[in-house]
């Protein structure tokens, strides 16, 4: 039976009909397969290489997701076990396998497409999580000055989430705090992962320990968000545990974690909202998110003012300056009715 990194290789021999195949809304354009996402989307931000050494390695542009042909064929088919793509990937590489379409009249794809979207994984992933208080992620949390996480129903925790290394292809399992991404109507677009260290070492001890898959785009983690109401006023930032940080001193006020820089200026603010709070890491890509929600919040009327931390994000913050002095910041930043109704006295 082939390995993890023999069946990437076998896809890889074939990167192109793989793409036609789990990509089809996608089309080659010279050396690369050009597509919108991972969830098969029309578009141009997420590229596959199809020769040369790097035959079969993708990186989407936009979600700085990346990977291999297996992991691919993982997140557009919506899979969760490592088994189940493991056999995905053999039935694909059992079939016969036709000329590309590039050299046939009319252009038709080999295959029918995949209709399985990567949404439908991280949904799948998230009902498998465990409440968060107790757990080895709570405890992580608390570590990092996070002491009610418990409390988010947006957050939780699986024992035993598959994780796969994209260097040498070796798959192993370990316990990960696990956020659900959802959009403005509360349905789950994605997930993303934070693997952790077993003996309560803090993260896990791989190279890529944070990991977001599904439609993050416009899409968040949302925290306090009430259901089906109005949001006139709201925290937005890029990182999770930047977010939890703050609605740790204000528990209060809804809140959304984009998770990257990118996804944070492609943020879409609920309907009628009327501040909203950016909150910026102390770097460059922070500045471009903080720079691009701005924009899109004043071309809807809303009125956008930056948080900015004393260290380099509000999680330092308050890990090493403490609450009380994240607290006193945030009151020099907010609106003083915002301050008055939020923060503690």
């Amino acid at each position: 039976m082939l390995s993890a990194s023999e069946l990437a290789d076998r896809l890889a021999r074939d990167a192109e009909a793989v793409c036609r195949h789990y990509l089809s809304a996608g089309r080659r354009a010279g050396n690369y397969w050009i597509v919108g996402d991972v969830a098969n989307s029309k578009g141009r931000s997420l590229y596959v290489y199809l020769f040369g050494p790097r035959a079969g390695r993708w990186t989407d542009a936009a979600t700085g997701q990346y990977g291999d042909l297996l992991d691919l064929v993982r997140e557009t088919c919506g899979l969760v076990d490592f088994r189940d793509v493991a056999d995905e990937a053999r039935h694909f590489l059992s079939l016969p396998q036709s000329e590309p379409a590039s050299s046939r009249r009319g252009g038709a794809p080999d295959y029918p497409p995949v209709e399985k979207p990567a949404a439908e994984r991280a949904r799948r992933l998230f009902a498998m999580t465990q409440p968060l208080a107790g757990t080895l992620a709570d405890t992580y949390l608390r570590e990092r000055g996070i002491l009610q996480a418990s409390t988010h129903a947006a957050l939780g925790f699986h024992p035993s989430c598959y994780y796969r290394d994209l260097g040498s292809s070796r798959t192993t399992s370990y316990p990960a705090l696990i956020a659900a991404v959802t959009d403005p109507y509360g349905q789950i677009t994605g997930v993303h992962r934070t693997w952790l260290d077993p003996g309560g070492e803090g993260k896990a001890k791989v190279e890529d320990p944070r990991r977001a898959l599904g439609g993050l785009l416009g899409n968040a983690v949302r925290l306090r968000f009430p259901i089906n109401g109005p949001v006139p006023l709201m925290v937005a930032g890029e990182g999770l545990e930047t977010i939890l940080s703050l609605s740790h001193v204000m528990p209060g006020l809804p809140m959304a974690a984009a998770l990257t820089a990118n996804h944070l200026a492609a943020f879409s603010p609920p309907a009628r909202c009327l501040r909203l709070y950016i909150a910026g890491d102390a770097d460059a890509a922070g500045r471009h998110g903080i720079e691009g929600l701005s924009r899109r919040a004043q071309a809807l009327g809303i009125l956008p003012l930056v948080l900015a931390p004393e260290l380099g994000d509000f999680n330092e913050d308050l890990r090493w300056l403490g609450p009380d002095r994240l607290t006193a910041n945030l009151r020099a930043q907010l609106v003083p009715e915002d301050a008055m109704a939020y923060l503690p006295v």
